[in-house]
């Protein structure tokens, strides 16, 4: 998305205003208020994104290496997953609020392309910038002055540089989860994913990246297996948690043992995160064993035959 945007004026005299100010309370009403659109929307999109990419099974690592066609495909997840979240009914375009007939349209790069049968109609506009982290969810009524005079062979628009004035923002320049992957160095991600094993694999995850949260979904993508979850928690002996404990490495969760990591004072967790550490010390290895977490001390090398 452009780095420089103008300030909405779809203010009081706008003559959009009422129009889209009935458009934003109802989506954000259907998201369950402000906060939770603030959360559920960035998290879709970057599932979408993601699922597209699948860094697990192709090794792809950005939005930069799809092909053409999966990169318009994110436009169509995208138009799904955004109606799915605010539950909303197909329409004579992508979808209906409150009786008006609204386009979604989705973009990865710092416009949108606007087609003929949107025209004066309400748009909902979708945007993410991978390089920033950020997204955009904003409204406009797809009214021609607001529009480039030039257009694509498909008789496609984009919204000139005028028209991005009249865009009511719903989030702007918000921040959204990084590509987890994009952040792991490539040579990481490769001993990551050559394990035979979900546990090897998980295991070797919690090795390469300690001190930092990590995501269920990550977990899921690297395990590769329906019960990941059971994989990751201490079996009696079989899991990643007790081969990570023997090599003197804390997997530690969000939900279970959030006073742990505190004490530890590693960054915190939501209750659907992991983190892994190795103790500096004793002192910190006592910590854990006394706090529930029990491992070898000190350190020794990482098993091989998970």
């Amino acid at each position: 998305m452009k780095r420089t945007l103008p300030d909405s004026r779809v203010l009081p005299g706008h003559p959009d205003l009422a129009r889209l100010e009935q458009l934003g309370a109802e989506i954000t009403r259907r998201a369950g208020g402000p906060t939770l659109l603030a959360e559920s929307f960035p998290s879709m999109l970057r599932r979408c994104i993601d699922d597209v990419i699948m860094t697990p099974k192709t090794g792809r690592r950005s939005y930069d290496e799809l092909e053409k066609t999966e990169k318009t495909y994110i436009g169509t997840r995208v138009e799904i997953e955004l109606r799915a979240l605010l539950q909303l009914p197909r329409g004579r375009l992508d979808t209906e609020i409150l009786g008006q007939d609204v386009d979604i349209k989705n973009t990865m790069g710092s416009n949108w392309m606007i087609p003929t049968e949107a025209i004066g109609h309400p748009c909902l506009l979708v945007a993410a910038d991978e390089a920033r982290a950020a997204c955009y969810l904003g409204l406009i009524v797809a009214r021609p002055e607001y529009l480039t005079a030039g257009q694509n062979k498909d008789a496609k628009k984009t919204v000139s540089a005028e028209g991005f004035a009249h865009i009511l923002w719903l989030l702007c320049n918000h921040p959204y989860p990084a590509n987890f992957w994009r952040t792991v160095p490539p040579e990481a991600v490769t001993r990551i994913f050559a394990g035979g094993t979900g546990n090897q694999r998980m295991a070797t995850l919690f090795r390469e990246i300690q001190g930092r949260p990590i995501t269920r979904d990550v977990v899921e993508a690297v395990a590769r297996q329906q019960d990941f979850m059971r994989r990751i928690r201490s079996d009696k002996g079989r899991g990643t948690r007790d081969h990570l404990a023997a090599e003197g490495i804390l997997l530690l969760s969000g939900h279970y043992d959030a006073p742990l990591i505190a004490a530890l004072g590693l960054p915190a967790c939501t209750g659907s995160e992991f983190i892994s550490y190795l103790p500096r010390s004793r002192d910190e290895a006592d910590l854990a064993t006394r706090m529930g977490a029990p491992l070898s001390w000190p350190p020794r090398q990482p098993a091989l035959d998970l």
